[in-house]
């Protein structure tokens, strides 16, 4: 297989075709996963479904055993859950939404954008200069207000003062 998971070739060799059907006793023992995990698997994965005969005896197509190998590796090495392991293989294959190109740009709107990037340009030196003129005038006006301020509490100092 091309994900790394050796082939069930290397898994059976009890001299049967590689295409041939296994028991679920077959695979339980190759792939070293207990016959009632296995059945839970079918239950929780609806692509897993393994050809079932008279009597119920399942009978698991090499599509199949490639399958529960995909599984017990997302599961048991990966560390997916089953509903993110469904959603893994589900997923597989399937192209990732194409992105339609943009279309390119015409001349007129170049040349608009370009008019708004310099009235952004001009505007951002306006408000640039109006802040340096502004710059003295905060400082004058903090100082007036600091000057205020400390009259006031010498005043009432004073008064303090003269009542004591």
């Amino acid at each position: 297989m091309s994900d790394g998971t050796p082939t069930q070739d290397s898994f059976f060799e009890d001299g049967k075709d590689p295409q041939a059907f296994r028991t679920i006793g077959e695979v339980s023992a190759a792939l070293d996963i207990k016959p009632h995990v296995l059945r839970y698997w079918e239950e929780q994965f609806p692509m897993l479904r393994p050809v079932k005969r008279s009597g119920g005896r399942r009978y698991y197509r090499p599509g199949d055993v490639e399958l529960l190998q995909k599984i017990d590796r997302l599961l048991n090495q990966d560390g997916y859950t089953i509903r993110g392991a469904v959603k893994a293989i589900e997923d597989e294959g399937k192209a990732p939404p194409k992105l339609a190109a943009a279309p390119a740009p015409s001349a007129e709107m170049v040349e608009k954008l370009r008019g708004a990037v310099r009235t952004l340009e001009e505007s951002t030196s306006e408000t640039a200069s109006v802040t340096s003129e502004l710059e003295p005038a905060q400082s004058r006006t903090e100082d007036v207000l600091l000057h205020a301020r400390l009259r006031s509490i010498r005043e009432k100092l004073a008064a303090a003062l003269l009542q004591g």
